[in-house]
């Protein structure tokens, strides 16, 4: 055989593994991304598996960024079929997806969730914090006698001598978590909003987002990985330790830890649903449409997904803390995703 012949074959083999071919050496739905996500599509899993004897999908908690970066690295089997995320999909994540051939792809919003922080029940201050309190707590800099400085705060009794003499110590997600990127959106910049150097310096959001993003480093804020169960483990050993991560591994964990009211609005269904509570986020779930009917079971994982069992208020993804969308609201994304609807590029 030629040269040329081989790589005819070879290129025809490639061209078939993109089409379809690929997915008859995977039985199982590949599903990536977010940490916060992960209970509601592992939830969807075991459902799906016990409904209907196909083998359980694989979900893996990768954070919402790990997530898209091997949800848009291809088409074919190696590829996930579906990516949690705790965010939007950023353009840059979007133009990876469509440079790798992954041009079809569905957003399904699936609820709201709460960006909480918690410490455990054993600690018995009530605890009330302002996000200008989270912000000089937490950030890498920060205003000090007229001066932007790197934080000296070490403990909490320094920011409000009302507050307890204690170390301050959270335990956080890492920088490729989608709950890190809504935490700095929605807590730190919204608490740098309020200093009073800020406001009487007139700084525009420009000057916030450049100055305003960065976590500590020096020890009271620390990177705890994609496995928030390994957050509550740790609050649960020490009472004076703080954590953030999702509203549902608060709800599943409120015999033992209790959420830190913010702005004096605590952390439940109701406050979330409403925004009221000032760190609310949406979540969603992407599929990767060339993979339906590819796939086994693809298609049928997704309207599962979608049911009204899984997403309605009474529904036993609400069961785990999911906080449910608008009746009208889901009604139109289910239809949309069920029917494969391609989402268009993000702004």
């Amino acid at each position: 055989m030629s040269h040329a012949t081989l790589t005819v074959s070879t290129v025809a083999l490639i061209a078939l593994a993109a089409t379809g071919a690929f997915a008859q050496s995977r039985q199982e739905i590949r599903i990536v991304g977010s940490s916060t996500v992960f209970p509601y599509s592992q939830a969807v899993a075991e459902q799906f598996a016990n409904q209907t004897g196909a083998p359980s999908p694989i979900v893996e908690s990768t954070g919402t960024g790990g997530g898209f970066q091997a949800f848009c690295a291809g088409i074919g089997e190696q590829h996930p079929d579906i990516a949690g995320a705790s965010r939007e999909m950023r353009p840059s994540e979007w133009e990876l997806c469509q440079q790798n051939g992954v041009t079809d792809i569905s957003e399904a919003l699936i609820g709201y969730d709460g960006l909480s922080i918690v410490i455990s029940r054993q600690n018995d201050f009530d605890w009330d914090l302002s996000l200008e309190e989270i912000y000089l707590a937490l950030a890498a800099q920060v205003p000090v006698d007229g001066e932007w400085v790197d934080n000296p705060y070490q403990r909490w009794s320094e920011i409000d001598p009302e507050l307890p003499d204690i170390p301050i110590l959270v335990y956080g997600p890492p920088p490729t978590s989608g709950t890190r990127d809504a935490f700095v959106e929605l807590a730190m910049h919204e608490g740098c909003k309020e200093l009073d150097y800020v406001q009487q310096g007139g700084f525009d959001s420009a000057w916030i987002n450049e100055n305003c993003s960065r976590m500590r480093t020096d020890g009271p804020f620390v990177e705890a990985g994609e496995n928030d169960n390994l957050i509550v483990q740790r609050l649960q050993a020490d009472p004076n330790a703080m954590g953030i991560f999702g509203y549902s591994f608060l709800y599943e964990n409120l015999d033992t830890l209790k959420d830190v009211n913010i702005n004096g609005v605590e952390a439940n269904l109701d406050t979330i649903a409403s925004f009221e509570y000032p760190i609310a986020r949406p979540l969603y779930i992407y599929i990767k449409n060339a993979h339906r009917g590819v796939i086994p079971n693809l298609q049928e994982f997704v309207e599962e997904y979608m049911s009204e069992d899984a997403l309605a208020r009474d529904g036993y993804l609400a069961e785990r803390g999911l906080v449910s969308l608008p009746d009208d609201v889901r009604a139109q994304t289910q239809e949309a995703v069920i029917a494969g609807a391609s989402m268009s590029a993000p702004e």
